[in-house]
């Protein structure tokens, strides 16, 4: 049918377009947000483009969401600017006869939508804390970056090279001041290296350099001149609060806890919404080409930003175990059910009965 395709075709261009504006905006502002993170060395630069990727997978249930009820909003929208509606309610096609090409269109991504909550993004959120566990359990001496300031972990040591040489895993002019016993020393040597001693500790080795030790407020200190000094590192091992984002659906389900029945609400309610928002958008779009076009897109982002924050307060209410998984879920998606419900009801009785139901 024309109608079908014409209006899944709009739809669809209108869709990438804005998944694209909107991928470009999440990607911007996470790439900004590991760069200064690896220019700070918390995280390595190598470990920069794999934290984006998982990152941005967790993000896509929540784009593709706003993708669907922007694309289907806008569509119906333009139509109803250029009063292409009102030929199509002339032809007999009515507001309702809109739900079949919507669904068709809307379907496909939320199945996605439902692959990518229930599955790929708890594993991407896995894959990203695996990483962040081995970046933190990284010793000192891996944390040092060319250029940078770094202090231990337990604050009694900063490190500082100025140039670093990627082929030898070699650095030069390095500047280490430490505190130990209320002395304070400071070395510099021309260059160093990472060795590991046969027992498996780890040294940062310092050769030709000077150590000045001594304790502040007294003119008594102490000159070293050194050929190979070296410093033990200490490695860590990460600690990291468990969290319930990383886990997958059926050990949700199987540990059934508050916690976990909480993100089990939201990764069901992602698919949910993102569907029932899809059909929400047919009669909020709707547009009177004779007064202001702003006023449906505003009541539409309201919609939107209340419907979202309120899936993530029945999380939070299932989490504190102050609701029940199936009453929250059931609640708060009929409420918006029946809000579909009474707009449908608002557009339909707009027009006359029999000028949207006129067969040919």
């Amino acid at each position: 049918m024309i109608f079908h395709r014409t209006l899944l075709r709009e739809m669809t261009g209108t869709a990438l377009a804005t998944f694209l504006v909107l991928l470009g905006i999440v990607l911007t502002t996470q790439l900004v947000r590991f760069l200064a993170l690896a220019a700070g060395g918390s995280i390595t630069s190598g470990s920069v483009v794999a934290l984006l990727g998982f990152t941005l997978i967790g993000f896509l249930p929540t784009l593709l969401s706003l993708t669907l009820f922007i694309a289907v909003l806008m569509t119906l929208s333009r139509a109803y600017r250029d009063s292409e509606m009102v030929v199509w309610f002339s032809c007999g096609v009515g507001l309702t006869r809109w739900i079949s090409p919507v669904l068709m269109f809307a379907l496909p991504l939320v199945l996605t939508i439902a692959a990518l909550a229930l599955g790929l993004s708890p594993w991407a959120a896995g894959k990203a804390e695996d990483y962040r566990k081995i970046l933190d359990s990284r010793d000192d001496a891996s944390a040092i970056q060319a250029g940078v300031f770094r202090e231990s972990r337990q604050a009694d040591r900063v490190f500082f090279v100025e140039g670093a040489s990627v082929t030898d895993n070699r650095v030069s002019n390095v500047f280490v001041s430490s505190t130990q016993q209320g002395r304070s020393g400071v070395m510099v040597a021309r260059e160093g290296f990472q060795e590991t001693a046969p027992n498996g500790d780890r040294f940062l080795v310092m050769r030709n350099g000077y150590r000045y030790e001594g304790e502040p407020g007294r003119a008594d200190f102490r000159i070293y001149e050194f050929e190979r000094y070296a410093v033990r590192v200490e490695t860590q091992d990460a600690v990291r609060a468990p969290g319930t984002k990383n886990l997958s659906t059926p050990d949700l389900i199987a540990n059934g806890g508050p916690r976990h029945l909480g993100e089990l609400s939201w990764r069901i309610g992602l698919p949910v919404s993102a569907l029932l928002l899809a059909l929400l958008a047919i009669p909020l779009s709707f547009v009177n080409p004779r007064a202001g076009r702003s006023v449906n897109l505003i009541v539409a982002v309201l919609i939107y930003m209340v419907y979202v924050n309120m899936i993530s307060v029945v999380q939070a209410y299932i989490a504190q175990s102050r609701l029940q998984l199936t009453p929250g879920l059931v609640a708060l998606h009929s409420v918006v059910l029946v809000l579909l419900l009474l707009m449908f009801y608002r557009r339909l009785s707009v027009f006359s009965f029999g000028r949207l139901f006129v067969r040919r």
